[in-house]
């Protein structure tokens, strides 16, 4: 449908609904409540032509539109997760601890047993981010050499390109160059636990795994057989990740919070679609999404010899 149609649907919706009020009587009363409905309908059919003509130049998928009545928004977290790719194997921080904020929304709308872990994950990203504040503040925290070069074409153009980028946005503009400056700056313990950016990144590493495999999981449709319920898929998943790295009471608490989470169907109303086959669309994307950032972290870390860093 063309721009023309659209805004003409809208404005045949309001008229719709200016005459359903004035039949049922009070429309003095009702015409706000009218009103904001149909700046919302406009809001939501700019967002999705807005995509759709970016979908249109990159040639790829449609991007996911916004979800009426969601705190949790499936479109955003994606774009975050689109946002932080930086070159060929860079993640940029401040949209990866977006994605974050994204992620402890869905994971508060299952229930206030899951939201426990979203609490411990907000943590984390709290400090990611202070530490950033911080090494804005200070002059020697500014990242020296070009973190991006190694990711760009080698080319004389390309090389000086990464540099401009680089410079001035701090040592906590991307994994790479927080790595650098805390292992240049000893801030870095192999032995004993700290505070580090990289530390703590490792943690919200290790949570992304189990996340992805969860909607990995829950978008896969099985060619017979009835689809298993949301929480044997993220116990699953959780027993396959995070909890080698739990404590026996961590474990514990954790498969009682899996048993409280909703079933299906919330999860069909949460990214706005009507059946499976469109919630594996939509997961997949999302899956594919993750996954790309998880990658490009693991070989940050793996590089750096921190993916055991205590």
């Amino acid at each position: 449908m063309g721009v023309k149609r659209k805004a003409a649907a809208a404005i045949l919706l309001l008229l719709l609904c200016l005459g359903s009020l004035w039949l049922h009587g009070g429309l003095d009363y009702q015409w706000d409540s009218c009103l904001k409905g149909y700046n919302q309908i406009n809001k939501d059919q700019l967002h999705q032509l807005s995509n759709s003509s970016e979908a249109d130049e990159t040639k790829g998928p449609p991007v996911l539109s916004l979800c009426p009545g969601q705190t949790f928004q499936v479109s955003v977290l994606v774009s975050h997760l689109l946002a932080a790719r930086a070159y060929t194997s860079d993640v940029l921080l401040q949209p990866y601890l977006s994605s974050w904020d994204e992620l402890v929304k869905f994971m508060e709308s299952l229930g206030p047993m899951v939201s426990l872990i979203s609490n411990e994950i907000e943590t984390k990203t709290t400090i990611i981010r202070q530490l950033a504040l911080l090494s804005e503040r200070s002059p020697e925290a500014e990242v020296g050499p070009d973190m991006h070069s190694q990711n760009s074409d080698n080319s004389q153009t390309g090389e000086k390109n990464s540099v401009r980028v680089s410079q001035g946005r701090g040592a906590y503009n991307s994994v790479r160059s927080m790595i650098w400056m805390e292992l240049k700056q000893g801030i870095v313990d192999f032995n004993q636990q700290t505070d580090s950016g990289c530390r703590t990144l490792l943690r919200l590493h290790r949570a992304l795994l189990w996340l992805k495999l969860f909607l990995q999981k829950l978008a896969e449709t099985p060619t017979s057989g009835r689809l298993r319920s949301p929480s044997d898929l993220c116990r699953e998943a959780y027993q396959t990740t995070l909890s080698h790295h739990h404590t026996w009471f961590v474990r514990r608490a954790a498969e009682l919070a899996f048993i409280a989470l909703p079933e299906r169907g919330f999860f069909f109303r949460l990214v706005c679609v009507q059946n499976q086959e469109e919630l594996s669309e939509v997961l997949t994307r999302v899956v594919d999404a993750i996954g790309e950032i998880y990658d490009r972290t693991q070989k940050a870390l793996e590089e750096n010899k921190m993916l055991d860093l205590p």
